[in-house]
């Protein structure tokens, strides 16, 4: 492993480079980019997030987590639900919006499953009700029973990797075989 990547317990124990560590180690797990969204009282609230994941094929669950502090936090625990839009590479500008990034004027559009909106056009969606929560640190695990699921046909996803946005060639595929069903 690289030196810059490495560490051992004794450098582990000063919690500055620690957390620097650990950020720049979790980054090298690429991931989708998505909006966690909710309502309350008809309004819409987002944030992006990357930390996400199925939770359970049977009974189909997924779970999403979230800083204590941050105020979506809040507002999941009053609505009881939430959503998660998987962003397309056309949706950038979402990302940081919801990032609280003011990138100019953006006007996100969303549409609803039952009483949880999805970002419109995103590669794929979820909605789910909030069963159980744990904590985790600094944050809570919010995990949902899937209320609903769309996909988006040839859309290519947003991605984050190493603390930047990139891309996945859906043209030119790795594999040669088919990869192992994890579900």
């Amino acid at each position: 492993m690289a030196a810059n990547l490495a560490a051992t317990a004794a450098n582990l124990e000063d919690p500055s480079a620690a957390r620097g560590l650990f950020r720049q180690v979790m980054g090298r797990f690429a991931t989708g980019v998505t909006v966690i969204t909710t309502s309350l009282s008809g309004e819409v609230f987002g944030m992006t997030a990357n930390a996400f994941m199925a939770g359970s094929l049977e009974p189909m669950l997924c779970v999403v987590s979230i800083n204590r502090t941050a105020k979506m936090h809040e507002r999941l625990c009053e609505s009881g639900h939430y959503g998660v839009s998987f962003l397309s590479q056309e949706q950038r500008h979402l990302s940081a919006h919801f990032a609280g990034q003011r990138v100019g004027h953006v006007d996100p559009e969303f549409c609803f499953r039952g009483r949880t909106p999805v970002v419109r056009h995103a590669v794929a969606a979820v909605t789910a009700e909030i069963l159980d929560t744990v904590a985790c640190g600094d944050h809570t695990l919010f995990v949902g029973r899937i209320a609903s699921l769309e996909a988006a046909a040839a859309r290519r996803p947003l991605l984050f990797y190493a603390g930047r946005y990139a891309r996945m060639d859906l043209l030119s595929p790795i594999e040669e075989v088919e990869p192992p069903a994890f579900w």
